[in-house]
């Protein structure tokens, strides 16, 4: 009888296998913030003939070249060009359970494909690449590859119309600070390690000098003094080190390095980071 109900069951679950794939529940959506730094204001428009149509355009004034941020933790799984046309420069960033989010009409990209980003991280800038008449951020959520309707801080952005939004991107733990605002102009990310569940430590690079840059973030006690250090040591000169009692993050350590190996780490509290001598010149 037993295996009678099985076999049953099986035949069944093969007859109606499209059926069974789409009663399955759908993955929790990502806790989504808004892609830009902590309290900033922006103005949201959807409209009924955007596409794909749950998309939203983000303005405000003076926007080209603002910092542009992931809405949740993923892994970057498209930086592309399309030139003149559609998105122009854009990401994708894969929050696993099927939720993707894209960002486009980007002015830089400084993310490559699979990189691993926390929310709150910088990707790119606001920009007014491919099919664009004016300097804004196209922004959409996925799941199963198919736009859904936009949530924020767990709910629902206006449809159809203009809102405008505060963003709540503040980092872990409520860090309104990224790694790029403490570098400085031109700095981006080539390598960031978790301190647990404490901060996060980073290493930035500047093309433009070829100079290293390390910062370390706090994701607990953010806004209260307590030990936090950054350093940065460049192979065959002293190591640089920033440490102290601070409230949100140790660092800027910069040093020039073209063409040289880099050590580099930071704390928060007692979890520490020490890389080898690596990145030889990036």
């Amino acid at each position: 009888m037993t295996r009678g109900l099985l076999r049953l069951g099986l035949a069944l679950a093969v007859a109606l296998g499209g059926l069974a794939a789409v009663a399955q529940p759908a993955a929790a959506a990502p806790a989504f913030q808004l892609p830009f730094p902590c309290d900033q204001v922006w103005e949201g428009q959807t409209r009924t003939n955007h596409s794909p149509q749950n998309s939203v355009d983000f303005n405000r004034a003076n926007d080209e070249g603002d910092p542009v941020l992931a809405s949740a933790a993923g892994r970057v799984s498209r930086v592309a060009n399309e030139g003149s046309t559609s998105y122009g420069r854009w990401i994708e960033i894969d929050h696993g359970g099927g939720w993707t989010s894209r960002y486009a009409h980007l002015s830089s990209q400084d993310v490559s494909v699979g990189t691993q980003v926390a929310r709150g991280r910088q990707i790119g800038k606001v920009g007014n690449t491919g099919g664009s008449t004016g300097a804004h951020l196209h922004y959409e959520q996925r799941l199963n590859g198919a736009d859904v309707r936009i949530t924020f801080n767990g709910s629902q952005i206006l449809y159809f119309g203009s809102r405008s939004y505060t963003s709540r991107n503040c980092g872990g733990g409520g860090n309104p600070y990224t790694p790029e605002q403490v570098c400085g102009s031109g700095y981006g990310v080539v390598d960031e390690q978790a301190l647990g569940t404490v901060g996060r430590t980073y290493l930035l690079y500047n093309n433009s000098n070829g100079n290293n840059c390390v910062v370390t973030l706090k994701s607990v006690s953010v806004g209260t003094a307590s030990a936090v250090s950054a350093f940065l040591e460049v192979q065959g000169e002293a190591r640089g080190t920033d440490s102290g009692n601070f409230t949100h993050y140790a660092g800027p350590v910069r040093k020039a390095a073209p063409g040289k190996c880099v050590k580099w780490g930071g704390s928060v509290g007692s979890t520490a980071y020490t890389s080898g001598f690596e990145h030889c010149g990036s």
